[in-house]
């Protein structure tokens, strides 16, 4: 797909749309919370149906939009919603519930199989995940109102300093690891600034920023209320590392899992540290910024 066909005037407002509960979140957390616990109970659980909306601009224009996809998205994200709003009347104290953990099955099994990836164009899927993290931020955050995520992406210089921390713990331990197992090869050229910077930042918001909210301000923190700190921090780096075993390989790729379970165990310290997504969220991206552009 041509760069002309990405940015048409349907897809940018298709992604502003997407894009404006991610980061009203993440920037202006208590607003958005006010506003969202404001409405009456019958509009705050069929909002999340809105979502519906960039799915029927994208796809319109170019001749796929399917009413089935649309009724998806419309109908998962308020299902969604419907379900952790029950968690939250029944399990006031937070130890998490079956309801909890099946929408976070859900969520991670649409993203990580790519389930709903054929209702997009070429390559415009990331609408999917955008999404579905959407769904999910409205749900545990402005619905369950969970405590403890730590989803603030306004940062701070000690978010800085514990994300580097860890980066600069793991890094010795995935080269020694990554290049004796042929899985890490080093690349002699050295990029332009701008790439480097650019390929940190996208890291950061599309995909350290998802992934550490998931498998930490949400999987590690109700994990943690019902294992206690360490259980919690083992199986979640597990099952981020399993969350990897189809990535850059057709079959089972057991090398990128246990580097990733490895790397999870630093990101999940780095957001228990201050309990901030955006610590961790440092660390992963400094990781997957500095595999793409030297060790990949």
């Amino acid at each position: 797909m041509e760069m002309t066909q990405m940015f048409t005037p349907a897809n940018v407002i298709a992604a502003c749309l997407a894009l404006i509960p991610f980061l009203a979140a993440a920037f202006f957390p208590l607003r958005l919370a006010g506003r969202a616990r404001s409405l009456p109970a019958w509009l705050q659980l069929s909002c999340p149906a809105l979502l519906s909306i960039p799915y029927a601009l994208v796809t319109f224009f170019v001749g796929i939009f399917r009413w089935e996809w649309f009724a998806l998205y419309a109908a998962l994200p308020a299902l969604v919603a419907l379900l952790l709003s029950q968690a939250a009347r029944t399990d006031k104290t937070q130890h998490g519930t079956w309801m909890d953990f099946l929408v976070l099955a859900a969520l991670g099994l649409a993203v990580d199989l790519r389930w709903f990836e054929s209702a997009w164009p070429p390559h415009l899927a990331i609408f999917n995940k955008v999404l579905l993290l959407d769904a999910g931020i409205y749900g545990f955050i402005l619905v369950r109102n969970l405590d403890g995520t730590g989803f603030d992406l306004r940062l701070r210089l000690r978010d800085a300093a514990i994300g580097l921390r860890e980066f600069a713990i793991y890094t010795p331990i995935a080269l020694a690891l990554g290049l004796s197992l042929g899985f890490l090869h080093a690349h002699a050229v050295w990029p332009p600034i701008t790439s480097i910077a650019f390929a940190w930042i996208f890291t950061f918001f599309f995909i350290a920023v998802p992934e550490e909210l998931f498998f930490r301000g949400w999987l590690q923190n109700l994990l943690e209320r019902r294992m206690g700190r360490y259980p919690a921090l083992l199986l979640t780096s597990a099952l981020f590392g399993l969350a990897h075993f189809n990535k850059r390989a057709v079959h089972f790729n057991w090398r990128y899992v246990l580097l990733a379970a490895i790397a999870g165990i630093f990101y999940g310290r780095a957001w228990r540290q201050d309990r901030r997504v955006a610590a961790s969220a440092i660390t992963h991206a400094s990781v997957d910024a500095v595999w793409s552009l030297w060790l990949h």
